[in-house]
């Protein structure tokens, strides 16, 4: 049972993306290599790489059970971390937007011409994408990317249609939209800080069971050898996995719900 997890594992990691398998059902038809930008990988999720890590690990040191249930919740650790992570990294964009328009209403009020407020603008952003993005924004008004930056960029490229119809002060709308961007950044800022401490309790809580095991060994009573060993120890410890998934799961969804 370990080697066929093992096995299982090792194909699941080797497991071709889908833009190599589109690119090796092109080379089979056309009997030609194709193209290749750059160095290839597989494009393996990463919590399908924890959850599958996991479960070898513990196909080794334990049960063929427990491995299943490591591997299941590393997966939902390596969802929760990278959803974490892609938030993180929306937001940082966000702010790179914010300080580029806030760069070229400055120029734009000081009579700087369009294009080159434009290229002060995406110097001034932290973010080559953010700034590429903020330049199509301002040059293609039509052509706005998607993403989560749609929407701010969206506005951007309505102010720059308005200010050519119309002849409005492009200035005024960028930093009214500089203005708003800015006021939910704070508003984001102040929820997190408000909900730093449900946080920290569903981390707390979350922590419990490896904790109540650690000290169930302390005293000798040995309590992962009857989880792990015994028929009822072992629908107790798929029951209680399950519900500590459930309840993070659940956890997570009422923060993110006070963080709208």
């Amino acid at each position: 049972m370990t080697a066929a997890l093992l096995s299982g594992a090792l194909a699941l990691l080797l497991w071709p993306g889908r833009q190599a398998m589109r690119r090796g059902r092109l080379e089979l038809v056309t009997g030609r290599p194709g193209r290749r930008d750059g160095p290839q990988r597989a494009d393996v999720p990463v919590p399908v790489l924890a959850g599958v890590a996991a479960c070898g690990v513990a196909a080794v040191l334990s049960t063929p059970l427990v491995a299943v249930l490591a591997g299941i919740a590393a997966f939902a650790a390596a969802r929760t971390w990278t959803a974490a992570r892609q938030d993180r990294q929306a937001e940082a964009r966000l702010l790179a937007v914010t300080e580029g328009l806030g760069a070229l209403a400055a120029d734009l009020r000081s009579g700087r011409s369009v294009d080159a407020a434009t290229a002060s603008a995406v110097a001034a952003c932290a973010d080559e994408e953010s700034g590429r993005a903020l330049a199509r924004a301002i040059r293609a008004p039509g052509a706005s990317p998607g993403g989560d930056l749609r929407p701010s960029l969206d506005r951007v490229s309505a102010g720059v249609l308005l200010s050519s119809r119309t002849g409005c002060s492009l200035a005024a709308v960028v930093a009214a939209v500089e203005d708003d961007l800015r006021a939910r950044h704070r508003q984001r800022l102040e929820l997190r800080s408000a909900t730093a401490a449900p946080r920290a309790s569903a981390l707390l809580l979350a922590g419990l069971p490896a904790l109540g095991l650690a000290m169930g060994s302390g005293v000798g009573a040995d309590p992962w050898a009857v989880l792990t060993t015994t028929g009822t120890g072992q629908v107790l410890l798929v029951a209680g996995v399950m519900l500590e998934l459930a309840g993070v799961a659940w956890s997570r969804r009422l923060i993110a719900h006070a963080l709208r």
